[in-house]
């Protein structure tokens, strides 16, 4: 008896599995056939189903992961940095450059309408959030100390980015 109770448990898990498999896919192409030019507008339980969960904790729940043990602090390859949770262009490599704080930070986005700009009086201090303005995602702050031209510097979570390489033809 205990192993048919056992092979049966294997089957509700394995067809709970495939139906989180299946909401997963239909909530990615979801997001994949929303124009650019649109919002994409999830709920967190939503959110839950697509992303990983370090992911969630960065861009939903504006989680902070540490300096120096993320991907992309001391990443140099050319090419542009999509939001984690949308796939929105965001920061090209161009305008990265070394903070010596143990993530990436860059200078400038690629346009104003890719980020949103919010204050944040979290952990007692004011700092300006910077969101994926298509998903409202967290990706870090803006701080006011970055180098030339803008002095600005966005100091982003690894997390809250992906990185695809430029090509010949991009």
């Amino acid at each position: 008896m205990k192993p048919l109770c056992f092979f049966l448990l294997c089957i509700v898990f394995v067809r709970l599995s495939m139906a989180d498999d299946a909401t997963a896919t239909r909530i990615h192409r979801q997001i994949e056939s929303t124009p650019m030019t649109q919002k994409v507008a999830l709920s967190n339980d939503q959110w839950r189903k697509v992303l990983a969960p370090g992911q969630f904790q960065v861009l939903r729940e504006a989680k902070t992961e540490a300096p120096y043990k993320n991907a992309y602090w001391n990443n140099h390859e050319k090419g542009i940095y999509l939001c984690g949770a949308c796939g929105n262009e965001l920061f090209s490599s161009d305008t990265k450059f070394e903070s010596h704080t143990g993530w990436p930070s860059f200078y400038a986005a690629l346009a104003k309408d890719k980020i949103i700009e919010e204050t944040d009086t979290s952990h007692g201090m004011s700092r300006d959030e910077v969101k994926c303005a298509r998903c409202g995602s967290h990706l870090g702050h803006l701080f006011n100390d970055g180098p030339p031209p803008t002095h600005l510097r966005y100091c982003l979570n690894s997390m809250a980015l992906k990185f695809v390489k430029a090509t010949k033809d991009r």
